[in-house]
């Protein structure tokens, strides 16, 4: 039986990458189930799997003492290639692919203003934060703000402008706080301002950005828009990456 065990796990520890998919689809699969047994779809899978993976590395680190959470563990060292930066790059455009600037134009000018309200504002949120717990260093407030416009928006401009890890896991949970907040409080908001046409929803998507918070939100409360919603929110992702680590980081190098 000892060999048996031995077997597999060298098999997994070469083959990485295969045991890294299978261990996110298993979370997943897991919060999913979390997600409807225990809070009936208010609270979407993917915000309890982002908690759990959260978790798994830090309690990663400690058990390994070591610094790249999960993937200090051999068995999980596929983990550090699948959550590195490549794969994230690769899984924004692949976001980004399918949606059609044409469709975006639809919505009008109100669209095009809330997308760019939506980001500048969170950023500023996010950045003051961090201002208030006594960070100092342009770098590390561009990071954290651009982690309040999106967990994906924070390492991807912590990255770009050299920040540490620590700064960028500080920016990944402000997204995760922000996405698992617009989950919980969309279909109450939907109802006191009217989120009920296609129209509405991409501006709302455009306001709160996070795609998986938004969506996981408007499918509480009206399935069928969901598509508008998440489309201006992929449009928010794109647009923050593209502006926090630029032209808001030099605003940023100018006041501090």
């Amino acid at each position: 039986m000892t060999a048996i065990a031995e077997t597999i796990r060298k098999l997994f520890i070469s083959n990485g990458l295969i045991t890294a998919f299978l261990l996110v689809g298993v979370v997943s699969f897991l919060s999913g189930w979390v997600s409807r047994r225990f809070t009936k779809g208010m609270i979407h899978g993917s915000a309890i799997a982002i908690l759990a993976g959260l978790g798994l590395a830090y309690a990663g680190g400690i058990f390994a003492s070591g610094s790249k959470g999960l993937a200090d563990i051999p068995l999980f060292a596929g983990v550090g290639l699948l959550g590195g930066s490549m794969m994230r790059d690769f899984t924004i455009v692949s976001t980004a692919h399918g949606a059609d600037i044409r469709e975006l134009k639809k919505s009008g000018l109100a669209g095009v203003l809330s997308l760019v309200f939506g980001v500048i504002l969170s950023f500023i949120v996010g950045a003051a934060t961090a201002v208030s717990f006594g960070f100092t260093s342009p770098t590390d407030i561009t990071t954290i703000g651009a982690g309040a416009v999106t967990f994906i928006a924070g390492p991807v401009t912590g990255s770009a402008i050299g920040a540490g890890s620590d700064v960028i896991a500080i920016s990944i949970a402000a997204g995760v706080v922000k996405s698992v907040t617009v989950m919980a409080l969309t279909p109450f908001a939907a109802k006191i301002i009217r989120i009920d046409t296609p129209k509405t929803a991409m501006i709302y998507g455009g306001l709160m950005g996070t795609t998986s918070g938004t969506a996981a939100g408007m499918a509480a409360t009206n399935p069928a828009l969901v598509p508008y919603a998440a489309m201006t929110a992929t449009f928010y992702t794109g647009f923050g990456c593209l502006i926090c680590p630029s032209i808001l980081y030099w605003i940023v190098l100018r006041l501090f």
